[in-house]
């Protein structure tokens, strides 16, 4: 399942167990491109990680915590602190590898 995260429920969300955020805004191009990786992931992960996108132009209060200057940028979680991260357009291998890392 693909998670919609925000300010509100950002910390709450990632405070447990591997959680992939990708950071997005929907003007993006490079974004749209990354889409359907991610959604891809959240199923494939169900049970094992969960997964999540956070559009920045909402919740640019997180988005700055994390330094996000760049989208799209993907960042793992494991417990709340960060573990992995990707700024740009990648291949689902990037993406499965920093997951499997966290795991």
């Amino acid at each position: 399942m693909l998670l919609k995260l925000n300010d509100t429920n950002f910390n709450e969300t990632i405070a447990q167990g591997v959680t992939l955020v990708d950071f997005y805004a929907d003007w993006c191009g490079p974004c749209k491109a990354l889409a359907p990786t991610v959604a891809a992931l959240a199923g494939e992960y169900e049970g094992k990680a969960k997964i999540g996108k956070l559009n920045v132009d909402e919740s640019g209060q997180t988005a700055g915590a994390y330094g996000v200057m760049s989208i799209p940028t993907v960042i793992v979680f494991k417990d709340g602190k960060p573990v992995g991260k990707n700024v740009g357009l990648c291949a689902k291998a990037t993406l499965v590898k920093l997951l499997d890392a966290a795991l």
